[in-house]
């Protein structure tokens, strides 16, 4: 597999920048992260700065997996030059995407989570993954929304509670 790597270079979106995960971004991320609202959905307690910063290390570190590239970003609002939330994509061999997002609370309701969503999807599709997956819980119109507002649509498969969205780049 010729596996998309964490990209050196930011993805620009008309009013964030898609800066590819560091270490040092732990710190302001634990205060963007830090609402337990944002875990309603996917469960657990916002980590602390110390279990983000090793989280963040494990995923810059990458995927033990050779099949399997973890491509994460950081969304840094250009104008106010602060960070406000994160986009992630786990690719596999067979060219398949599963994407996740989230923006932290002072943020939401924005657009950013959807504008970040099509950068990323726009950012796959260049690199020739076949399909996007998402994830989204049926009690989360908000988060339903972003995955329409990136081209995907929801199908009749559920996993752990959660309906899988999906759109297809390149059959």
């Amino acid at each position: 597999m010729s596996e998309p790597r964490v990209p050196a270079e930011s993805i620009p979106t008309a009013r964030l920048d898609l800066l590819p995960l560091r270490v040092e971004h732990a710190e302001e991320m634990a205060v963007v992260l830090a609402d337990p609202a944002l875990h309603t959905f996917i469960g657990g307690m916002p980590h602390s700065l110390g279990e983000l910063r090793a989280r963040y290390e494990r995923l810059v570190a990458g995927s033990p997996d050779p099949g399997v590239a973890w491509c994460n970003w950081v969304l840094r609002l250009r104008a106010e030059s602060c960070l406000v939330g994160t986009v992630q994509a786990t690719v596999t061999e067979d060219r398949s995407a599963e994407i996740a997002w989230v923006v932290g609370t002072p943020w939401q309701g924005r657009g950013f989570a959807s504008e970040a969503a099509r950068g990323l999807v726009a950012w796959l599709r260049r690199r020739s993954v076949r399909t996007v997956v998402a994830h989204i819980h049926p009690d989360h119109p908000a988060s339903a929304a972003v995955a329409a507002a990136a081209g995907l649509a929801p199908t009749k498969e559920e996993q752990d509670g959660e309906r899988r969205w999906r759109l297809v780049l390149h059959p």
